[in-house]
């Protein structure tokens, strides 16, 4: 099983239940490709570096997941890249 971190960041515009839909509806879409949920963390609302598709602050989440293949990261990739909700992410493969 390989492990992967997830970070992406929400867009801060949303109201709370907005924005626990865009996090159940992301996990969601891991779970639902065969791979498991170790651990998920709201980092809460944050200043952004710099602006970011006119957005100043975001909501950060970070989740760890095992997975068998690259399958479910591929699809968390291509549907965080096309929604208008997810203004950045960030995969990574940690070390086993």
């Amino acid at each position: 099983m390989n492990k992967y971190e997830i970070m992406y960041i929400v867009k801060a515009t949303l109201s709370e239940e907005e924005i626990k839909a865009v996090k159940d509806r992301f996990e969601g879409i891991l779970t639902n490709n065969e791979a498991k949920v170790v651990d998920s963390r709201d980092l809460g609302q944050k200043e952004l570096a710099y602006e970011i598709k006119k957005q100043k602050t975001g909501y950060y989440f970070l989740v760890t997941i095992e997975a068998k293949d690259d399958k479910a990261i591929n699809e968390f990739d291509r549907l965080s890249l096309i929604s208008k909700d997810v203004i950045r992410h960030l995969i990574t493969k940690l070390e086993n």
